[in-house]
């Protein structure tokens, strides 16, 4: 009599949770991007005090810059231009989770569309406001921040034209890259409403 017994499979394991790489590793790089935004302001509010401490020619001055004029309906125009943005970036990753194809094209569509309005408008201000940088160092500082700002900007548009092409190129309901992307530009919004308070508004 044959006693041996087949052996039972085993039911096959869960599928690894998803790491979420990319999501992670945009929310390090917005880390990253805070500080730096942080720092440049801290020192643009230490160099501040000390101008508006010192005056211009024995006299006490109350504003900083004493000589530039600051556009401030571009500056607020901007504001509301990247808050928008946030609004078509999330809208783009509730399209992705339903699968709707033809809405999560619009709203990466209007999103570059509002980045490149956002970054239109900061040469304005460049033009308008003719800033010299050898001038002293209001020029540096200004054109430093501004031109990180700039810089966030920029890359956050190149970070919506990959994620359009590989969400919409058959992948849109792994919706990882649109939440990161989303995530990007709240950051970016947020950091821009600490430039715009302190480097437009403050004076």
């Amino acid at each position: 009599m044959n006693t041996s017994t087949t052996p039972l499979a085993l039911p096959p394991a869960a599928a690894p949770a998803p790491r979420r790489q990319l999501f992670m590793g945009t929310a390090l790089a917005c880390v990253a991007g805070t500080m730096l935004i942080g720092g440049m302001l801290a020192i643009w509010v230490l160099l501040r005090e000390r101008y508006l401490d010192m005056g211009l020619g024995g006299q006490v001055i109350d504003r900083f810059p004493a000589d530039y004029i600051i556009p401030e309906v571009a500056t607020n125009v901007m504001l509301m231009t990247i808050w928008a943005l946030c609004l078509f970036a999330q809208w783009a990753v509730y399209s992705g989770s339903r699968g709707d194809r033809a809405h999560a094209a619009l709203a990466l569509a209007v999103t570059a569309i509002m980045a490149i309005a956002f970054i239109n408008a900061q040469a304005f201000v460049y033009v308008d406001m003719a800033v010299e940088i050898r001038a002293d160092y209001y020029g540096a500082l200004f054109y430093a921040v501004t031109g990180a700002m700039m810089a966030i900007v920029i890359a956050g548009l190149v970070y919506t034209t990959v994620a359009a092409f590989r969400a919409l190129g058959g992948r849109l309901q792994e919706t990882e890259i649109l939440s990161a992307h989303a995530l990007y530009w709240y950051f970016a919004a947020a950091a821009y409403s600490a430039v715009w308070f302190v480097v437009y508004v403050t004076k």
